[in-house]
C-alpha cells in the first residue's frame, strides 16, 4: 500500500466539508484505498487544518479522521505529508499555495486560484519551476450528465454543433425570514464574491473540455439583491454581482451562451441545465441526466398565438438510457485521478494552468462588463 499524506486547509467551510471531505476523502479511505491493482491501492492520510480549534477538531470527530491542527507552519514542514490540498476562501489561496510549493508540496486547490489572471499563472510558473505536481478541482467534468453529453458529441449524434445554451442558479434566500443557503461572503467583492469570479471558471472548463476552447466572451452583470442577511444575523450591503448574463464564441465560431444567477426560480429540468443544438439533433444535459430529440424525432412547430399550443414540448425529448452503469461523486473522482498522479506519475491535465485560464474567463468578463464590448482572450502560455 502506498500512503500519501495529505494536508487539508479550509475544510471547514461548505464546500471542503461536503465535498472533498466527507463525499470524497472519508469514502476513498473507507474502501480501502483508490486500488490500482487486486492487491495494492494508495491510501490518503489526511490531516486537517483551519484556524478556528473548535471548528476543526469538530469536523475532524464527525470524520473520523484522526489528526488536526490551527499550525500550517509546522505540517508544511512536516515530510509525512506530501500533498497540500486548499479549499480557503478565494483571498487566502495564492499565498498559502505558494507557501506550500515552497515547502516541496505537490498542490490540489479549489477555484478561483488567484483572483487575477496574473496571480493564477504565476502559481503555475512556480509549481513547474519547483517540479511539483499540481491540480485544480474541475468537478462538473466527471458529473453523469456531462459524461453522457461528451459521448454523444464524440459519437458524432449533433453533426454540426450550432449552438450551446446554459441556464445555471436558483433563488439565494437573502437569510431574514428564511435561511440563506450560501455564505455571505459570496455577495461582497471586497471578500473575493461575485456570481462571475465564481461560476464563470467553472464554465471555462466545462467548454473548453466538452465544446472547444474559448476565444471571446461579452459579459453583463447585475447585483439584482442590493441586502442580504449574515451569519450574525446583521444586514450587509451586497458589493458582488449576484448574476452574469455571458456569452462566448469558441474558436471553431460556435456561440456559447450561459446565465447565471442567484435571483431566479427555477422551472426547468435542474439546478444547471446545457442545451446543444445541431444539425442532427438537439440534447438538454442536467447534472445527471440527458435528454435527446433527432431530427427524425423534431415536432414541427407552428407560431399561432390564438389557440392553445397543441404541442407538449417536454414530451417530444427522450430521456438518455443509463448505458455505463453507476457514476460516483464527481469530486471523488478526480481525487482519485490527483492521487495516482502522485504516488503512480500517471499523467493529470487538469493542472494550475488550466485553473488560470478559468481565472481569466472571470477576469476578462468583469471586463467586458465594465467596457461594454466583447473581448478577445490571450493565450495563456506555460
Amino acid at each position: 500500500m502506498k500512503t500519501v499524506g495529505i494536508i487539508m486547509n479550509g475544510v471547514t467551510g461548505r464546500m471542503g466539508t461536503n465535498q472533498h471531505l466527507l463525499r470524497s476523502i472519508v469514502p476513498i479511505i473507507k474502501q480501502g484505498g483508490v486500488h490500482y491493482s487486486p492487491t495494492e491501492s494508495i491510501m490518503p492520510d489526511p490531516i486537517l487544518v483551519g484556524r478556528n480549534a473548535i471548528k476543526v477538531e469538530a469536523l475532524a470527530k464527525r470524520a473520523g479522521v484522526a489528526k488536526w491542527t490551527t499550525d500550517l507552519d509546522a505540517v508544511l514542514a512536516d515530510p509525512a505529508y506530501s500533498v497540500y490540498f486548499d479549499a480557503q476562501g478565494t483571498t487566502f489561496r495564492a499565498d498559502a499555495v505558494k507557501k506550500a510549493i515552497a515547502a516541496g508540496k505537490h498542490v490540489y486547490c479549489e477555484k478561483p486560484t488567484a483572483v487575477t489572471t496574473e496571480a493564477a499563472l504565476e502559481l503555475y510558473q512556480v509549481a513547474k519551476a519547483a517540479g511539483v505536481k499540481n491540480g485544480v478541482v474541475q468537478d462538473k467534468l466527471w458529473l453523469p450528465g456531462f459524461v453522457k453529453l461528451k459521448s454523444l458529441i464524440d459519437r458524432g449524434y449533433f453533426g454540426e454543433i450550432l449552438s450551446v445554451k446554459g441556464e445555471f442558479g436558483y433563488w439565494v434566500f437573502e437569510g431574514d425570514t428564511v435561511p440563506a443557503q450560501r455564505p455571505s461572503w459570496n455577495y461582497r467583492k471586497e471578500d473575493g464574491g461575485g456570481m462571475v469570479v465564481d461560476m464563470l471558471c467553472h464554465w471555462r472548463y466545462l467548454i473548453d473540455n466538452v465544446f472547444g476552447p474559448v476565444q471571446a466572451v461579452s459579459c453583463t452583470t447585475a447585483t439584482h439583491v442590493k441586502q442580504r442577511i449574515d451569519e450574525a444575523g446583521k444586514p450587509f450591503p451586497c458589493t458582488a454581482d449576484d448574476a452574469a448574463y455571458s456569452t462566448f464564441r469558441l474558436v471553431d465560431g460556435t456561440i456559447v451562451h450561459f446565465n447565471s444567477s442567484w435571483c431566479t426560480r427555477v422551472r426547468r429540468d435542474d439546478l444547471l441545465t446545457v442545451q446543444v443544438d445541431g444539425s442532427e439533433g438537439s440534447a438538454v444535459a442536467t447534472l445527471r441526466d440527458v435528454y435527446l430529440q433527432p431530427y427524425g424525432a423534431t415536432p414541427r412547430a407552428i407560431w399561432n398565438p390564438d389557440i392553445a399550443q397543441p404541442i407538449d414540448f417536454f414530451d417530444t425529448w427522450i430521456k438518455m438510457p443509463e448505458q455505463a452503469g453507476a457514476y460516483d461523486n464527481a469530486f471523488k473522482i478526480q481525487w482519485e485521478l490527483f492521487l495516482r498522479h502522485v504516488a503512480l506519475d500517471e499523467p493529470f491535465r487538469w493542472t494550475l494552468l488550466e485553473g488560470a485560464k478559468g481565472v481569466q474567463l472571470a477576469e476578462y468578463g468583469l471586463k467586458s462588463n465594465d467596457e461594454k464590448r466583447w473581448i478577445d482572450l490571450p493565450a495563456l502560455e506555460a
